[in-house]
């Protein structure tokens, strides 16, 4: 096992860099990608950075040489054999062969394309520019290069006998949460944690950790590189990106209403009836239920990524019975800023209603809330989102407004389309 905190003190980069593989990248991303690839193949789509927490000034912690090293890395960046076989040759989700050998053949040869980087008022804007299929895997890798800079200026000031401290006692701390989990019975969870996480190697302890700490229990991680490397499930579907960008592109009211729907058929007919689990709240999840067409009832389950998620497992609840199925027997994935306490509840909430899974992101890989002096190293709230697509905006709206994004006359419209009525702010921790 890596002694993290002696890495950290002899720490050179180009040993250690922060993404060190194209899939050290969520499946969900890969999985989007071959879609996207096979149907929308001539979308042209802008990502950008967004810091929530705008307190937390990028630009004045991080030192632009070092980012722009860090991405100018990511982009020499390919598909080793060992990967693309993995790839290639691997079941997921039951199914052999999930990559197709145009997409595969695609993506040996790829390099990511160029990105825009400057600074305004203290934060970092970076953007990425060109076809949808390419640009979209710049975001987590550009997230986790982020996030790890952070982390790494506030470690750098930190001496060998307090790094070792620091990670023995974020070590305890996690311990300490996998012990409670361990009492839930029949718990299902994956970590979901690369995007905002502290480091690799810190998301690859957690991963071992949550392998013995909870045995069958934990059954994966959206990671594809530690899924490879630990022989783990790789876990993922889609993402709130697809219906993002296919209703920026709808020339019509009606076509924008409808354009949720689409995404999920495509999808369907992508995998061919596998992975179908519904993600309901990018233009808010009652209104998406109430209109959904009669052959998403008998998808396996649902994720609830916004809003309280009791009270949108409650409406999936409901809308199961309401069109005939019978809810014990889906899924419902709960994966919005999950920490133990709410993990927890939710379970004891949930558990028989319906089968219950937890997507545990930053909590678990970022943990370090209160180790530090001024809590430096605390996680914060930053995205990577696509903002436009052929020259359109694309709009989020969320079941928790404080969520939503978009210029304010196109966020009123889907509003209106989508027949939105009044939400409850969330604060915004991760």
């Amino acid at each position: 096992m890596v002694d993290i905190a002696n890495r950290v003190w002899n720490h050179k980069w180009k040993i250690d860099p922060i993404v060190r593989s194209l899939i050290d990248n969520d499946f969900y991303k890969l999985l989007m990608c071959q879609s996207i690839f096979r149907n929308r193949p001539d979308a042209t789509v802008t990502f950008s950075l967004i810091n929530r927490s705008d307190k937390i000034r990028l630009a004045e912690l991080i030192d632009e040489g070092e980012l722009r090293e860090q991405l100018d890395h990511i982009r020499s960046l390919s598909l080793s054999r060992g990967e693309s076989t993995f790839l290639r040759g691997n079941t997921f989700y039951g199914k052999r062969q999930m990559f197709r050998p145009d997409f595969m053949e695609w993506f040996e040869n790829l390099r990511l394309p160029n990105y825009h980087l400057e600074k305004r008022n203290g934060q970092y804007e970076l953007t990425f520019e060109g076809k949808w299929y390419e640009v979209m895997l710049w975001e987590i890798p550009a997230l986790a290069v982020l996030m790890e800079l952070r982390g790494r200026a506030v470690l750098h000031r930190m001496r060998r006998f307090e790094l070792q401290v620091l990670y023995a006692r974020a070590m305890t701390k996690l311990w300490e949460k996998i012990e409670k989990l361990r009492e839930l019975p029949d718990l299902r969870i994956a970590d979901f944690g690369t995007r905002r996480r502290h480091s690799y190697l810190w998301q690859d302890w957690c991963v071992q950790a949550m392998v013995e700490g909870l045995g069958e229990k934990f059954v994966g991680t959206s990671n594809c590189l530690i899924a490879m490397k630990r022989d783990l499930e790789a876990i993922g579907t889609n993402a709130h990106e697809m219906p993002m960008v296919i209703s920026a592109l709808a020339k019509t009211d009606e076509k924008l209403r409808q354009a949720p729907y689409q995404v999920l058929a495509d999808w369907h007919e992508e995998h061919e009836g596998n992975l179908r689990i519904i993600l309901p709240d990018t233009y808010g999840t009652e209104g998406f239920l109430q209109h959904a067409p009669d052959w998403l009832a008998g998808w396996t389950g649902i994720r609830i990524d916004s809003g309280d998620p009791a009270t949108g497992a409650e409406i999936a609840i409901r809308w199961w019975k309401d069109r005939g199925e019978d809810p014990t027997q889906k899924l419902i994935i709960f994966s919005d800023g999950l920490d133990v306490s709410k993990i927890v509840e939710l379970h004891t909430q949930f558990s028989g209603r319906a089968k219950i899974s937890f997507g545990w992101g930053t909590l678990l890989t970022n943990e370090f809330r209160g180790l530090t002096r001024n809590d430096g190293l605390a996680p914060f709230s930053m995205v990577c989102k696509a903002v436009n697509a052929n020259g359109q905006p694309t709009v989020k709206l969320s079941d928790n407004p404080k969520k939503a994004m978009g210029p304010a006359d196109e966020i009123e419209r889907y509003r209106r389309v989508f027949g939105v009525g009044q939400q409850t702010p969330i604060p915004i921790e991760v």
